[in-house]
């Protein structure tokens, strides 16, 4: 064998190789060009993986973007399915649009970016916003205080009247949080290019870290609360400040309006940061004298994680079965049930570290 087929062989075997380790994925995003559009269907070249196709749904959910296609066109489109009945690559432009914004969300949120967006709708919580195809949530308590709905009583249906005023109207805003896996999109409005929520200005020497106060809230996030402490300054309730126990939902332990005792754990960069869950007994220090490793405890499943299953053994105190206990993940969920209570073993019992990991007691040999 001559030194050049030597040399053509391990080229060939690395190009393989390559497009071999390169060749998307369902949910990838890829370009390529337009070859063929016949019907309701768009052809592209995704050269060297193959063809791929839009059409169908995709196609007439797309149809504005399709409209203005011409062979030879590049577009981008998120992959579907890898290989349809006929072998083709099935595209999706709207999915592949939105994967798009949201990348340009977390760039937008890392360099402060100020965004000219459409307020297309309003609730008692705030405005519903439009963003390169995108839907997000603008907060009443994220609204500057010239914008911030004037309401002496609180009469939510006064409240929601002035909120409708904006709709089809432009405004300037920042993202202050994305997350494309829940589709969530939280805009705060913005003065000048910096970010100017009611929380971050005007606020009063007299407040200090330990204070507490009287709050309203005035806004629920997936992140958190807003509160208001008084006509003009507010702060944010972290959802881990909410409660000792795990809170995944914050709608479901507050409502706009309700009052509550709150106590600033921390003013920053003309931010107030606020804790509901420090002005309640931390359950971590009556365990203390409790529980101690060996002990055989009864607990209620209360949550599944890639990390295994999270198990409370009372109001405030959770600890983890690991996955490693188990020869799957469906085997972990089939046996350790949500809702359900078992009897497990303490394994590690730290109170003043707040870490608890357990054993599934009666798990068979």
């Amino acid at each position: 064998m001559t030194d050049e087929i030597i040399k053509d062989e391990v080229l060939e075997n690395e190009t393989a190789e390559e497009t071999k380790k390169e060749f998307p994925e369902n949910g990838d995003t890829i370009e390529g060009k337009v070859i063929n559009i016949q019907g309701t269907s768009i052809y592209v070249d995704l050269s060297p993986f193959g063809t791929g196709v839009i059409f169908g749904k995709e196609y007439l959910i797309a149809r504005d973007i399709i409209r203005t296609a011409s062979i030879g066109d590049t577009i981008t489109g998120k992959i579907v399915e890898l290989e349809n009945e006929d072998g083709y690559i099935e595209l999706s432009l709207r999915e592949a649009k939105q994967a798009i914004a949201w990348s340009e969300a977390a760039g937008a949120i890392k360099n402060k970016t100020v965004l000219e967006v459409l307020v297309k709708d309003a609730n008692k919580g705030g405005l519903i916003i439009e963003w390169q195809g995108v839907m997000g949530f603008l907060p009443a308590s994220q609204m500057t205080k010239e914008n911030y709905p004037k309401v002496e009583d609180g009469d939510k249906d006064k409240i929601i009247d002035e909120l409708r005023k904006f709709i089809g109207s432009k405004m300037n805003v920042t993202i202050l949080s994305a997350d494309p896996k829940e589709g969530k999109l939280i805009f705060t409005e913005s003065i000048d290019g910096k970010v100017g929520t009611v929380s971050d200005r005007n606020i009063p020497d007299k407040y200090s870290v330990g204070d507490i106060f009287d709050c309203e809230i005035t806004g629920i996030v997936d992140f958190g609360v807003f509160l208001k402490l008084e006509e003009g300054v507010e702060g944010l309730a972290h959802i881990s400040e909410l409660d000792w126990s795990l809170v995944d939902n914050p709608r479901a332990l507050y409502q706009v309006g309700d009052k509550v005792k709150a106590k600033i754990i921390d003013i920053q960069g003309g931010k107030i940061s606020l804790s509901i869950k420090a002005l309640k007994e931390d359950p971590w220090t009556a365990a203390e004298s409790k529980y101690k490793a060996g002990d055989t405890v009864n607990g209620v499943v209360i949550k599944h994680n890639k990390f295994g299953a999270l198990v409370s053994i009372e109001e405030g105190v959770a600890g983890l079965v690991h996955i490693s206990e188990f020869d799957s993940e469906q085997e972990l969920r089939d046996s350790l049930e949500l809702g359900k209570s078992y009897d497990f073993k303490i394994n590690l019992f730290e109170p003043k570290e707040r870490k608890l990991t357990l054993v599934y007691k009666t798990k068979p040999e």
